[in-house]
């Protein structure tokens, strides 16, 4: 395959950005347009002879029309491809008030100041941003770190390469009568006929995995692998924001940590497509990449992972005991515990559309399954900020989203600046005052049925895709009961403790539950706001928490 296009778009200094650019052309296919008419049609050359296009570089002042038609034009042409704005230094105030505007409600990813001379790294490092997240969720990978070899993509070769994108491990598919599935198969020696199969670089042979837990342990290792006797000062469980976080935090402060994760690193937030309202990062970033420099940042400081294992029991320690944190793959023992375990999307409740699930119906934002949407329509059903999250990525390849809630709008559950964008974008819809009733399909989804909540009418859409982010369980049935929740299941913690179990007539700390030593935070924690950057400030706050617990 081709090397994918960068198109130079500018009329009056496209030798500045050719010159900047020349650093690129090694590995991208470098091309310069005079307007945006020319931007649009060497575009569609690009896609005519099988290429990709991966960003375009506009300046905010063309020659043959404005720039918000400009990239309108250009989205319509590639919409799949970044876009970034760049004003030359005598227009950049005039410039920047006229159109940073547009970044909000989506309609570009970044504004910059073109380079004034060689070597202007900041702006090298936007364009490296922008182009990293265009390769991560929409090209094919050049290199990949684990092959699956299949003769069909099955529920379980999707949950296989959906766990890969979540804990940032680029992957293949690949067919055995292909030169890539002849030689993974030519070196593994099970049971012929058995797949999917699975050469990942960490492990001696390829093998055929049940679960995305045996990979994860291909991968990671097992909690088991803790000697036995050691008693860590921390154990984590739950690695989202909040668990990540504390992890840092606790490891840096000389803490001994472990961190336990039942799937991938970064919990329901590692799979949003772009946060772009988190502190510090003002162009966005993925949650799988926030969640991998967390998980890194972790690491550094001597924090030690195991994924793919859900805790099965937490064992309050008694009489100067620790804590035991109960897996199939092996137990913990801590002296101090944080739950941040966060939530799992609600089950839509429908069986039609449960026997569908990895068929054309998916919970959460299935990044792995966005790509496969090209040219389809489909459904988000939610209102939060991870349902408009999603919508906005799959508007990149489907030809039409539509975000269905049940109350009249959005503006009630998300945050205003994605409700702008999705309202700018031409491909998504909000259906109000609505839910699915029914679905179904020969062997994947073809339709859904759809009530209006207010008349009670029904009418049948035709949809390829069904992506369900419909709020928040929290799952952690398997708590002691001396850990009190709440009627729903969430983590009571400091003065919502009931008043019986204050100590002393005094209740717990904010982050403390109702055993001492085990703390809770993010979203399992009852009154939690549900947010990136609370759960993270949350994670970090109970370190000091644990740190007066310990002495």
């Amino acid at each position: 395959m081709s090397n994918p296009a960068i198109i130079l778009v500018s009329g009056n200094h496209l030798d500045v950005l050719e010159q900047q650019f020349s650093r690129y052309a090694l590995e991208y296919d470098v091309r310069s347009a005079a307007g945006a008419a020319d931007a649009k049609h060497q575009a569609l050359d690009v896609l005519d002879a099988g290429g990709q296009v991966a960003l375009f570089v506009i300046e905010s002042e063309l020659p043959d029309m404005a720039v918000y038609p400009a990239i309108a034009k250009i989205r319509q042409a590639v919409p799949t491809a970044r876009r970034v704005v760049v004003a030359h230094y005598e227009n950049f105030r005039r410039d920047a008030e006229a159109l940073r505007a547009g970044q909000a409600t989506g309609k570009y990813d970044a504004f910059l100041l073109m380079p004034r001379g060689v070597r202007d790294e900041e702006f090298h490092s936007a364009i490296i941003d922008l182009l990293n997240d265009w390769a991560a969720t929409v090209a094919v990978p050049e290199v990949v770190s684990v092959r699956i070899v299949t003769p069909e993509h099955d529920i379980l070769t999707l949950q296989l390469r959906d766990y890969l994108e979540r804990v940032g491990l680029p992957c293949g598919v690949f067919h055995p009568d292909s030169d890539d599935g002849r030689d993974v198969l030519s070196r593994h020696v099970g049971e012929p006929d058995q797949w999917p199969v699975v050469e990942a670089f960490t492990s001696p042979a390829p093998f055929v995995p049940r679960t995305t837990r045996d990979l994860a342990v291909t991968l990671y290792g097992r909690p088991d692998d803790i000697e036995v006797d050691q008693v860590v000062d921390l154990v984590v469980i739950g690695a989202g924001p909040a668990g990540l976080a504390a992890s840092v935090y606790a490891a840096s402060e000389g803490l001994s940590t472990v961190a336990v994760e039942g799937e991938a690193i970064g919990g329901q937030a590692g799979t949003s497509s772009m946060i772009r309202n988190y502190l510090g990062f003002p162009r966005g970033i993925s949650g799988m990449r926030l969640a991998q420099r967390a998980r890194n940042q972790a690491i550094r400081f001597g924090t030690r992972f195991f994924t793919g294992w859900p805790v099965l029991a937490l064992e309050p320690g008694t009489d100067g005991k620790p804590h035991v944190v109960r897996t199939e793959g092996g137990d913990v023992h801590a002296r101090a515990v944080v739950i941040s375990t966060g939530v799992t999307y609600r089950r839509i409740g429908i069986e039609s559309l449960d026997t569908l699930v990895g068929y054309g119906v998916h919970y959460g934002a299935a990044m792995t399954a966005s790509r496969e949407m090209e040219g389809a329509d489909v459904i988000v059903v939610g209102g939060g900020n991870s349902a408009g999250q999603a919508a906005v990525h799959l508007a990149r390849f489907a030809r039409s989203v539509t975000i269905m809630v049940r109350r009249p709008d959005l503006s009630a559950t998300m945050s205003h600046y994605l409700v702008n964008e999705i309202g700018y974008n031409p491909r998504i819809e909000v259906l109000g005052s609505a839910r699915v009733v029914d679905g179904g399909g020969d062997g994947r989804l073809e339709w859904v049925d759809v009530e209006d909540v207010t008349s009670g009418t029904t009418h049948r859409r035709e949809i390829r895709g069904l992506f369900l982010l419909l709020g928040a369980d929290p799952h952690c049935e398997w708590l002691p009961d001396e850990v009190a929740r709440d009627e729903r299941g969430f983590v009571l913690t400091g003065r919502d403790v009931p008043a019986g179990a204050w100590r002393d007539g005094l209740p717990p700390a904010n982050l403390a539950t109702t055993v001492p030593g085990i703390f809770a935070a993010g979203d399992i924690r009852s009154g939690s706001m549900k947010r990136v950057a609370s759960a993270s400030g949350e994670g970090a706050s109970v370190v000091s928490l644990v740190h007066d617990w310990l002495g």
